[in-house]
């Protein structure tokens, strides 16, 4: 398991990083204060404070690498 912190700030941001998160297999979540939605759902994405960073948490080791490398566009430092 790993944590990222990730900003899904417009909805072109939101469409693009479902579309990518999709092509995985692993389990991933999505967090905003203490509501957690799966990260492949676009609905679930929509009801989250999108102006503020979210937590993003992989599940499983297998993707990691090739996970993290997809999402060097919305990681933060």
């Amino acid at each position: 398991m790993k944590t990222y912190k990730i900003l899904l700030d417009s909805i072109d941001k939101v469409k693009d990083f479902v579309n990518l998160i999709n092509r995985f297999k692993s389990e991933i979540d999505l967090a905003s204060g203490r509501y957690v939605v799966d990260a492949k759902s676009i609905m679930g994405i929509f009801s989250l404070e999108l102006s503020k960073p979210l937590l993003l948490t992989v599940y499983g080791e297998e993707e990691l690498e090739d996970i993290e490398n997809a999402l060097k566009p919305f990681i933060l430092d």
